[in-house]
């Protein structure tokens, strides 16, 4: 098994655009196209970013066809994610305040 730093894993959560890809794969496997265009950013962008999630294990890959499809690992992410949340709604006085703000 691979082990990484705290360091490393958490920010992959800290930066804007991967932040971004995971939460837009909370919906669902999306292949880089998708991801895209839901993202906003470019391609190469993209790519660069999903290759950094897969060396920490946040994502999975499959190929389907000439596509890679990209989803979250559900069995760590999804549920880091519900804990945040869940944290978010029950203790983050600041984070309710900005999501109200529209930030």
């Amino acid at each position: 098994m691979k082990h990484y730093s705290y360091n490393n894993f958490f920010m992959n959560f800290a930066n804007k655009t991967k932040l971004r890809i995971i939460l837009v794969l909370e919906n669902g496997p999306l292949s880089v196209n998708e991801i895209t265009d839901r993202v906003k950013s470019e391609q190469s962008r993209i790519s660069h970013n999903l290759r950094k999630l897969l060396q920490c294990h946040i994502l999975n890959v499959k190929q389907k066809g000439k596509q890679r499809i990209y989803s979250l690992n559900s069995e760590t992410v999804v549920p880091i994610l519900k804990i945040v949340k869940r944290h978010i709604k029950k203790n983050c006085l600041v984070c309710k305040i900005k999501n109200k703000s529209g930030d």
